[in-house]
């Protein structure tokens, strides 16, 4: 869907240009995005190389692991369905360190093995959804669970004390203080997440009734 919407917004600008006779802008204008794009692409990545690196010294030194176990209390009050050790326990929960630390990009594959280990969840309950992929039998449709649905959730509020980011971006674009969005987005992403927590409590609740 987003294909067609940016493929028309760049016709209607095409078209435009054309009637109004102000193609050579809209071609500067092109080529000037496509600079911006590179050069914030570098920028960014070497803002992600520092954060990843500082990521993988504290995970190291077992301060990942401490945050972990720290906020099991808190994941446990979320997903009281899944059980102690399970590894989806330690997915979710680097997911939302990295989250909080604002490494959106980082905390993706942490995402991803998470929702790898509720599929493998669901196999252990016996949902037959999840067990057709092993067996190959029946088309069942899939249906989220609980977990996954909360945890998507969860993340797409995403706390986050430094939003590194929304930082790059804005030093990137000359921002005279590109570190002025801190206060506003821990404002604005702490209210968030505790609707998104509310939220997945009450529907749970809701559930079981």
């Amino acid at each position: 869907m987003l294909n067609y919407i940016w493929a028309f917004m760049i016709l209607v600008g095409v078209i435009y240009g054309a009637i109004t006779g102000r193609m050579a802008d809209v071609t500067n204008a092109a080529l000037d995005s496509a600079s911006d794009a590179v050069s914030l692409c570098i920028t960014m990545i070497g803002v992600m190389a520092l954060w990843v690196g500082l990521m993988e010294i504290a995970q190291k030194s077992g301060l990942i692991a401490k945050m972990t176990k720290g906020i099991q209390p808190f994941i446990s009050f979320l997903f009281p369905r899944i059980p102690e050790g399970h590894p989806a326990r330690e997915y979710i929960s680097t997911n939302l360190i990295a989250n909080v630390l604002g490494l959106g990009w980082a905390c993706t594959p942490a995402g991803l093995k998470a929702m790898e280990a509720l599929a493998d969840l669901e196999r252990e309950r016996g949902n037959p959804a999840y067990l057709s992929e092993n067996t190959g039998k029946g088309n069942c449709q899939r249906v989220a669970s609980v977990e996954m649905c909360t945890f998507l959730i969860l993340n797409i509020s995403s706390l986050q004390l430094i939003p590194v980011n929304m930082i790059a971006y804005r030093q990137q674009y000359g921002s005279v203080n590109p570190a002025g969005i801190i206060a506003p987005a821990i404002v604005a992403t702490f209210f968030s997440t505790l609707t998104a927590i509310i939220y997945c409590k009450i529907m749970d609740i809701k559930r079981k009734t």
